[in-house]
């Protein structure tokens, strides 16, 4: 999601390597709840996400729209998000934890940490604004946004954000040139190739996203 402000107005004025340590550690969140309320539709999920959600509850995509996520447009894509119940996250249990916790979202493994992204990649930075709990400590950036395999998880951030930059740009053009039901056509086959379908979870999600990611880049060239 593209954020109109500056860096200074949100942020610490510091960028983080996943080596780096960073003040956002708050005793595993114990007694608070508060970034599972009131997000809007602002959890948005990229496949990694539909991948690790359906692997974990046993859904398919399709299923998991029923009453877990929704589809809304983001900076010209349809993408899916969390759907919040009267304001509350879903997957938010009785004891107010998280139940889904070791598939979350990766919006939820970064929070209250966001991405920079320069110079064809990027780097990750702590929005100041976001979380309220007091008493923070330091945590190592790579521990905190518990994902495997690091450097092929950050390989596969940047594909999928630049990648929607392209999107971005090419639905633009459509506008312009007045061809909206092509740009609409170009966003479901996005959400169809991407999402739809189920990732295999016994086989390298990295490998089966590059794969969905190249048959994509081949059908839009065709269109």
């Amino acid at each position: 999601m593209i954020r109109k402000c500056s860096l200074e107005e949100i942020s610490d004025g510091r960028l983080y390597d996943t080596n780096d340590m960073v003040k956002a550690y708050c005793n595993e969140c114990k007694g608070c709840h508060a970034c599972c309320e009131g997000m809007g539709n602002s959890i948005i999920l990229d496949p990694i996400d539909v991948m690790r959600l359906t692997s974990h509850l046993g859904k398919s995509f399709e299923e998991l729209l029923t009453d877990e996520i929704e589809l809304n447009v983001v900076d010209g894509l349809v993408l899916p998000n969390i759907k919040m119940k009267k304001n509350v996250c879903p997957f938010l249990n009785a004891e107010g934890r998280c139940s889904i916790h070791e598939a979350r979202p990766g919006f939820c493994r970064l929070f209250p940490l966001g991405r920079y992204y320069e110079n064809g990649g990027f780097q990750y930075f702590l929005q100041i604004h976001e979380c309220k709990r007091a008493g923070k400590t330091k945590v190592k950036v790579s521990k905190w946004i518990d994902t495997p395999d690091i450097p092929r998880y950050t390989k596969y951030i940047n594909d999928w954000h630049n990648f929607q930059k392209e999107m971005q740009e090419l639905l633009k053009k459509k506008l312009l040139e007045e061809k909206e039901e092509e740009a609409r056509n170009l966003t479901i086959l996005v959400l169809n190739v991407l999402f739809m379908g189920i990732y295999d979870d016994k086989t390298d999600f990295y490998q089966q996203f590059d794969s969905r990611l190249a048959k994509l880049r081949e059908l839009i060239a065709v269109k």
